[in-house]
């Protein structure tokens, strides 16, 4: 009899397990809990036991087994940022819902020169290529803009030229 009630016990408490949900981070941390919904940049579900419902952005996650099923569902590739020859790699991220589970590192910036030749468009991708390599020379392959500002003609500089200053954060798995 004691071994029929330690199986039965052993059984339900592998079922109830099996129904769990695990999030695989890129990082290397598994989570449990229950998939609620996925969104277009994010993932919202709930920790094993407990009701309020949690966000990760789909960048910092891997892929979903499914407890029930345990179909397997990819989400995103990992981006491998080695250094600065890199700097294509990085995304820039204009929603700070997408950043959830990754780290912050560090502020970096991008800008063209106060007197340059370049025009709105051109300046532009010169500036966000200045802002992807420096965040590539942190190892950080996500950005989350948090500025984006150019300047034309007489309220530029006093040779009526263009400026674009971009800013943002670096984040890491």
């Amino acid at each position: 009899m004691k071994k029929f009630l330690l199986l039965a016990v052993a059984f339900l408490g592998f079922a109830a397990n099996a129904q769990v949900d695990k999030i695989y981070k890129h990082n290397g941390e598994v989570v449990e809990g229950k998939v609620i919904r996925l969104e277009e940049y994010t993932i919202v579900f709930k920790y094993d036991g407990e009701d309020a419902e949690n966000t990760f952005g789909k960048y910092a996650i891997e892929k979903i087994v499914y407890g029930k099923t345990g179909r397997v569902e990819e989400v995103t590739e990992k981006i491998v940022i080695n250094g600065e020859a890199d700097w294509e790699k990085v995304v820039i991220l204009e929603d700070k819902a997408y950043i959830a589970g990754l780290k912050k590192v560090d502020e970096v910036r991008g800008k063209t020169g106060l007197i340059n030749y370049h025009t709105g468009n051109t300046g532009d991708k010169k500036a966000e290529k200045k802002l992807k390599i420096q965040a590539a020379k942190m190892g950080c392959p996500f950005i989350l803009q948090t500025a984006d500002k150019s300047t034309v003609g007489a309220s530029s500089n006093s040779l009526g030229g263009s400026q674009v200053i971009k800013k943002g954060i670096g984040y890491k798995y």
